[in-house]
């Protein structure tokens, strides 16, 4: 199974795509959504490595709600190139932090698809980028209270919706270090910008996104989304690439769908 990569001219700050010319920027550091420039997120940049549509939907769907685990390999390769976007502008040196459930929803799911995720990404990365040290710490960033699901809110609802959810276990942990926030899917950014500015508000340096995937306008409320783990905080240094996968077919089982970003 192969996945598509996101192309076209696209915000430099969230990813997302622009429909403007590049002769009407004036400047690669000013290609910016209205988004971004009306109010920029606290996170510098966010990448992902190809549209949330087709099989790349199908592949996050038999992760998560068909608990098809195997699948995580392969699409943490594809993580590990998002995650390499990066390269030579993000710090060589970083915390990576999937973003967290609310442990109610963790609890019934089971597992964290992000940390998953990240886990084969960091593995892939500490191979083709030994002079990145990236160290997982999942247990970082807690989700306080349980929000409802983002599916059929508006941005506007979104962002009410994820307003003070997050908290930070340590505050020392953070304070001076460079964050990766990962997951698997972007959809508005709601969820990257509030996690974000609680990481920004503990102290935290600066702060990243990578995803699996990014969603585009179109599919606003077919999303799912980030998950927190309770794993043990490991040390990784590494950057990747993103082969052909054989993930084969997989069923959709869409159940409760919530986006993360």
């Amino acid at each position: 199974m192969t996945f598509p990569v996101q192309k076209g001219l696209r915000c430099t700050c969230c990813g997302d795509a622009l429909d403007a010319s590049p002769a009407n920027f004036l400047s690669p550091q000013e290609v910016h959504c209205r988004a971004c420039r009306l109010a920029p997120p606290r996170f510098v940049r966010a990448v992902a490595y190809g549209p949330y549509e087709g099989q790349m939907r199908e592949a996050i769907h038999a992760l998560k709600y068909n608990q098809i685990h195997s699948a995580a390999r392969g699409l943490g390769l594809l993580l590990a190139k998002a995650i390499a976007q990066l390269a030579g502008q993000a710090p060589s040196e970083m915390l990576v932090i999937p973003v967290p459930l609310h442990r109610s929803r963790y609890a019934q799911r089971g597992f964290n698809q992000a940390r998953s995720l990240a886990v084969h990404a960091l593995k892939s990365l500490r191979k083709t980028h030994p002079d990145w040290h990236l160290t997982l710490a999942a247990r970082t960033l807690l989700r306080q209270r349980a929000t409802k699901s983002q599916y059929g809110l508006t941005k506007r609802q979104r962002r009410i919706n994820v307003r003070r959810a997050f908290s930070v276990s340590d505050a020392a942990i953070v304070e001076g270090k460079n964050i990766l926030l990962v997951d698997d899917i972007f959809t508005t950014g709601a969820t990257a910008r509030a996690a974000a500015l609680t990481l920004m508000r503990a102290g935290a340096a600066s702060v990243w996104v990578a995803t699996l995937a990014r969603a585009g306008h179109g599919n606003l409320n077919t999303f799912n989304s980030f998950e927190e783990s309770s794993a043990t905080e490991e040390h990784i240094n590494g950057s990747g690439n993103a082969p052909e996968l054989g993930l084969g077919t997989f069923g959709i089982h869409s159940s409760q769908d919530q986006p993360s970003f």
